[in-house]
């Protein structure tokens, strides 16, 4: 544990167990969806699926990224993440993003895409909203998970026809925002 980081986090008037128990959730939400989105990837099959795959695919690698770039500042802070898989599932801050009953309804499997990014960009929106001004590093770091959520949600929502987002998918890179954290 970096002593001097969480000192001055609490010295800013930070709750830091709060904090912890706000990145734990979170970070359990993003390996959860790495798993999930495993299984929808897989599933993405025939013309429609094979449109949406390569963004699937994307976002998954992504959400394992935001799980990696969070476990540092966790234990940084002086927390540390369950040691059973089963209970770190059930904390999640986002409900499992599960296969729907049929997989070859891209709307639904779009839905399910999209719902999960929803509850990230939630769940980042309010880690920034509570560090902002006050834990530098916390906040850079969700800003930056936050701006990739926002991405993965306007690209499903775009296939889901909500509308223009002005996003685009990117080429040979993941993580622009996030990887900074992960070096």
């Amino acid at each position: 544990m970096a002593k001097v980081a969480r000192e001055m986090v609490e010295k800013a008037g930070i709750d830091v167990d709060k904090l912890l128990e706000m990145l734990v959730k979170n970070a359990a939400a993003e390996l959860t969806t790495f798993y999930y989105y495993t299984i929808l990837r897989a599933n993405l099959i025939g013309l429609e699926g094979e449109t949406i795959k390569e963004i699937a695919e994307t976002a998954r690698i992504e959400d394992r990224n935001h799980f990696e770039a969070l476990v540092p500042r966790i234990y940084e802070l002086g927390g540390k993440l369950p040691d059973d898989m089963v209970e770190f599932h059930n904390i999640s801050a986002c409900r499992p993003a599960r296969l729907p009953p049929d997989p070859s309804d891209i709307t639904a499997m779009l839905t399910v895409l999209v719902e999960a990014e929803r509850c990230a960009v939630h769940g980042y929106t309010e880690i920034c909203n509570y560090t902002a001004g006050k834990d530098h590093r916390t906040y850079d770091l969700a800003l930056a998970i936050l701006n990739e959520e926002v991405e993965h949600e306007s690209w499903f929502s775009e296939f889901l026809g909500e509308g223009p987002s002005g996003h685009f998918l990117r080429r040979g890179e993941t993580s622009p925002f996030v990887s900074k954290f992960m070096r």
